[in-house]
């Protein structure tokens, strides 16, 4: 990646304003995202993290601001969110895998029906990425038949297969056991080392640290605090951040 790509704005938030049954859930957010940075959101249950990046992939509509993504304006109602969020990928803490399909059969159901891309170059992309995540051997296998750290990185797979500009990951080992948590956290760092744009919404505050370019401190839906990671976890601004990183004994 070059430098010039490096400092190009590839998603901007202005002024972003969300209410739920009038209770305001985030107010007044800006925030600019650079191709091929990754951009970690840490910040109390309940202040609005989730919601962001929910927002950012249409999932949520907003009461107020904008979100510009490559140029466009996606607060704009004719904006097509089928063809959107191909590039915007998205993994939660649920898999949402279908139960009835193959492993591979779950990858290649968005670039093959979706994108209606030939299926023998989305096969061998398929098969490129499941021996990154190591678990091509799995191809065949069932949802059913896999650990909860497995089926989540067969859910990266398929988003990475999409051909995403942008990867939300959405606390996506909080549903795992611990001795899982570690496999899923090593793909993602393996994505940044290889330049993807990442927002990653975690609690893993060691994983945090080291994937980060940028940490955004979020508490009762407004940012509190940017900073680099060293910035942030050694010497927090706000009085907020310091309690918050006191409970994880930082």
């Amino acid at each position: 990646m070059t430098i010039e790509e490096k400092h190009q704005v590839l998603l901007q938030i202005n002024g972003l304003h969300k209410e739920y049954d009038g209770t305001t859930v985030l107010d007044d957010i800006n925030l600019s995202i650079h191709k091929g940075e990754v951009v970690v959101i840490l910040g109390p249950s309940g202040c609005g993290k989730s919601t962001l990046l929910r927002c950012m992939n249409g999932l949520e509509k907003i009461q107020g601001g904008e979100i510009v993504f490559s140029g466009k304006d996606l607060t704009d109602k004719n904006v097509d969110w089928q063809n959107t969020r191909q590039q915007i990928g998205m993994v939660f803490q649920n898999y949402d895998l279908f139960p009835h399909m193959t492993v591979m059969e779950n990858v290649l159901l968005g670039p093959v029906k979706v994108q209606k891309r030939d299926k023998a170059e989305s096969l061998e992309q398929a098969e490129q990425l499941l021996k990154r995540v190591g678990l091509f051997e799995r191809k065949d296998a069932y949802p059913r038949q896999l650990s909860g750290g497995q089926k989540q990185r067969i859910a990266i797979v398929r988003a990475l297969c999409m051909n995403p500009q942008i990867m939300l990951f959405d606390e996506v080992t909080a549903a795992l056991d611990p001795e899982m948590v570690r496999e899923v956290l090593d793909v993602m760092l393996g994505l940044a080392k290889q330049g993807m744009t990442m927002m990653i919404v975690t609690h893993e505050m060691g994983f945090a640290k080291a994937v980060a370019d940028r940490i955004i401190f979020i508490d009762a839906g407004k940012i509190c605090e940017i900073a680099t990671p060293d910035e942030f976890f050694s010497n927090p601004t706000t009085e907020r951040a310091k309690q918050f990183l006191n409970i994880f004994q930082y």
